[in-house]
């Protein structure tokens, strides 16, 4: 996902988040990340304490994170959601 974002598995992950994660006001938590939409519902947000990434119309995304190991932390995190559910 570093390089380029697998566009279907974040909307898989995503949608896993939504389906099985606790939902508090607009946001749903599940295994430490946490995903939501804007008012539209056309920009994901899904993130963690360390990293966030916003995922838009027409395939566009960004990244903000600090190191290297965050964002490595933080796949894990999304592989580990989409095997598990």
């Amino acid at each position: 996902m570093r390089n380029e974002l697998d566009n279907k598995f974040l909307l898989q992950v995503f949608d896993k988040i939504r389906q099985f994660g606790e939902k508090k006001d607009d946001r749903y938590l599940l295994n430490g990340i946490t995903a939501f939409t804007d008012m539209d519902g056309y920009t994901l947000y899904v993130e963690d304490p360390k990293v966030k990434l916003q995922y838009g119309f027409h395939n566009q995304y960004h990244y903000d994170y600090e190191s290297k190991d965050d964002i490595e932390s933080f796949e894990k995190k999304l592989k580990e959601i989409d095997k598990e559910y």
